[in-house]
This record gives C-alpha cells, structure tokens and sequence, in this order.
C-alpha cells in the first residue's frame, strides 16, 4: 500500500506564513516609527498592497517552479549564473544581517529585566551574549532550536495577545491626534519616506512560495496563504501601531527600548513592565535562534549550488552547518560593533534598512523572471503584469530608502560579485 506525507492545509499555511512576518518587527517597530507620528498608519496600508503584490508574484513562481526551495531555481532559468548567485548570496546575507536587528530587539527587552543601565557597553555585551548562545544551541541541531522556537511562541505572543485586546479601553484620541506627524514633513513625504523600515515586517512573504511542495493542492493554496499571511500580518502590525500611539506620547515612546512593556505599564500598571518585557524578549530569542537556523541552512544550500566556499556547505552528524553558523556569528558580532547608535530604535532602524534593500535586489529578480520568461516557456500576459507589478514596487521601496543605506547595499552586491567571479574564474583555472 503507497502511503503519503501529509501536507499543509490552507489555513495552516496561511499562518505559517502569517508567522514569519509577525517578529521582532512587532515589538520595535512602534519606537523607530514613532519619530515620523501616527501618520505612518497610512505607510502600512501602501506597505501591505506593496507586499500582496509581491507575494502574488512569488505564488505564481510557485505554480512555475513547484520544487523551488532558493532563489537559484527561479533566477537561473531565466537571469542566468551570475545573477542566481547575486540573488541567492544577498538573500543569505540580508537573513544573518536581519538576525543583528533581532538581537537588538530582544535586549532591548531583556534589559529592562536585568539590574544594569543601558548604554553602549552593556548594550553590545547584551548582543553579542544573545548571539554567541543562539550558536550554541543551533550547533545542538535543527530539533533543539524547533522546540525552543515553540516554547518560545507560545509564552512570548500570550501576553503580548492581552494588550492589543485590551488596550482599547486606555485608547486616548487626542494623544493620537496630537502624535500625527511630528517629523516637520508633509505627510506625503513621510508616508513614502517610512516604507523601507516598515517593509522589514513583511520580509519572509516569500515563505509560502518557497515551500509549495508541501502544500495541499499548492495552485489554489500557495496563492491563498501567501495573501492571506499577508494581510493577517499588515492588519496585526497596522492595529498596533494605532493603539501604541495613542496610549504612550510618540516623544516618550520613540526613546523606548521596549515600547510594548511601557504601553502594557501605562495599561495596567508597573507590574506589567516586566511581565511584557519577559514575554517580548522570549519571543524575539526564539526568532532569533530560528532565523540563524535559516541563516545557516540557506548558506548550506548556497555552498552546494557553487555560491558560497565549500566550508559553508559542511554539515555536522546532527544537521547543522557547524562551521558556516561559526562564520556567520563572527560576521554577525562585527556588525553588532559596527551598527552601535545612541539609543535601541536607531541601531534597529540602520539594521532593518540594510536588510530590506538588500532583499528588495532579490525580489526584482523575481519580478525580472516573471516578466522575461524563458524561450522554452515565455511569459504569459498575466505573468508580465505580475512582473512589472514587482518591479513597480521593488522601485517604490528603493526610492524610500535612505541614499548611504543604498550606496552601501549596492557596494556589498558589487564586492560579493567581484569576489565570486574571481573565485570561478580560478575554479575554472584549476580544472
């Protein structure tokens, strides 16, 4: 008798994908954003469209290429070696770089817990200690870091459930009013202006896309959850941000470490401060012990396909990539040097503009192979519409972007490039 895996259904999809995009962006993104004013309520609403556009584009990749699990297998086809390698490598380096701003989110909170100040040393020795034991426990294997992650979902979102229920009763319309814009820009300008930040909440609306194969009856449902993820997600992050922005003052609330504790303080009382921060910190540990999984799985894959040194691609007895996790911690703890910023909102937004535009080049190659095609399968009307819709909103989202953050994401793409062409080159040489 034949016997088959079971698949995900199509709400279980849905909120896998839902899942990957409700992070450590939830429990930071109020501060940064609260330098700008509740206006950016309206940039949530373009960021959403932005990413269910985005998203149907990856749905339709799905339904083209139904084994895809990298960017490789949609980017080659069509774009050719180079640009897979370019696409596949800023995408692995965008994961660990996006794994600094999840440290920095999760300390934020945690420090709120513990009997020091913060400031720039014990911030970076917060990072660095978060890190270095995430590592750790990834080179236990993937089935610790899974039952960590569940552990951490559950105690982490319970509390955290509780305030976006219950804070409507401290809601105050005229601290709302007041927060509108107080960055001294038009409204426009600040809308457009917020999207690059704002869009590192909806990174990871590639997920369903990337595993359709174990997705019931993928041509209807890999479409369903991606969208439906996406929504869930915009519509969580939208309602929060306009609670959180008229409970707390956008002044007090930009310099906060931990905005959710000191709404859940302002709701309830001192005592819920440290409940909240406990609860938030969990949850953005366990995102981060899950993403460096990610982060060394995806460089694992990048090795085998030719992109990364053969060391990335070494995986120990029980699964995990021992020595590309090693490289990839060492990077992450320069970076966590290098990104120091006065106050835990800055260093998170440096961060979170860096990942955006480095995964914005990857989703333009999506766009790219859904508009050109391949001569043995061109595109259809309707795939060159989804295409060019991408790429209209890969362009919005690169015009947001801050220029030094920018010119610095091109100068990673062009040095990764160099250094890979020089590589194949001697491959190439030797053989």
């Amino acid at each position: 008798m034949t016997t088959h895996a079971k698949k995900i259904g199509p709400v279980l999809a849905t909120f896998m994908v839902a899942n990957n995009m409700i992070g450590s962006g939830f429990f930071l993104l109020p501060a940064t954003l609260a330098k700008s004013g509740a206006v950016t309520a309206l940039s949530w609403l373009l960021a959403t469209a932005l990413a269910v556009v985005l998203g149907a584009a990856f749905a339709r990749l799905a339904r083209l290429y139904p084994h895809m699990d990298s960017p490789d297998d949609y980017v080659r086809p069509v774009l050719g070696r180079d640009l897979a390698f370019l696409t596949s490598t800023l995408y692995w380096i965008s994961s660990w770089i996006g794994n600094n701003a999840i440290a920095v989110a999760a300390f934020g909170y945690l420090i709120l817990l513990l009997p020091v100040d913060d400031g720039y040393g014990v911030r970076l020795a917060g990072q660095l200690l978060l890190i270095w034991l995430m590592f750790a426990l990834n080179l236990m294997g993937p089935r610790p870091i899974a039952r960590f992650q569940s552990f951490c979902v559950i105690f982490g979102l319970l509390p955290v459930a509780c305030v976006l229920g219950a804070g409507w009763a401290s809601f105050d319309g005229e601290i709302y009013r007041s927060a509108w814009n107080v960055s001294g820009q038009s409204d426009a300008a600040v809308m457009f202006g917020s999207l690059a930040p704002i869009f590192w909440a909806f990174v990871g609306l590639e997920t369903g896309a990337m595993v359709a194969g174990v997705v019931d009856d993928p041509d209807r449902n890999v479409p369903r959850a991606t969208i439906g993820g996406i929504l869930i997600a915009g519509t969580v992050y939208l309602i929060s941000s306009v609670l959180m922005m008229g409970i707390v003052p956008a002044e007090v609330l930009a310099e906060s470490s931990a905005p959710f504790a000191l709404v859940a303080g302002e709701m309830f009382g001192a005592w819920a401060i440290p409940a909240m921060a406990a609860a938030a910190a969990i949850k953005a540990t366990g995102t981060l012990g899950g993403w460096m999984l990610v982060s060394g799985e995806t460089g694992a894959r990048a090795a085998q396909r030719g992109y990364l040194p053969a060391i990335f691609g070494r995986l120990r007895d029980n699964g995990s990539a021992g020595w590309g996790l090693l490289i990839v911690t060492v990077s992450m703890s320069a970076l966590a040097v290098l990104t120091l910023a006065p106050t835990v909102g800055d260093q998170f937004e440096t961060l979170i503009e860096m990942v955006v535009m480095l995964v914005v080049m990857a989703y333009a190659s999506a766009g790219l192979a859904l508009l050109l095609g391949t001569r043995a399968r061109p595109s259809s009307g309707r795939e060159r519409m989804l295409g060019m819709g991408a790429l209209v909103a890969c362009g919005l989202l690169v015009w947001s972007t801050p220029a030094d953050t920018l010119i610095g994401s091109m100068i990673i793409a062009l040095l990764a490039w160099a250094a890979y062409r020089g590589f194949a080159r001697r491959a190439t040489d030797a053989a």
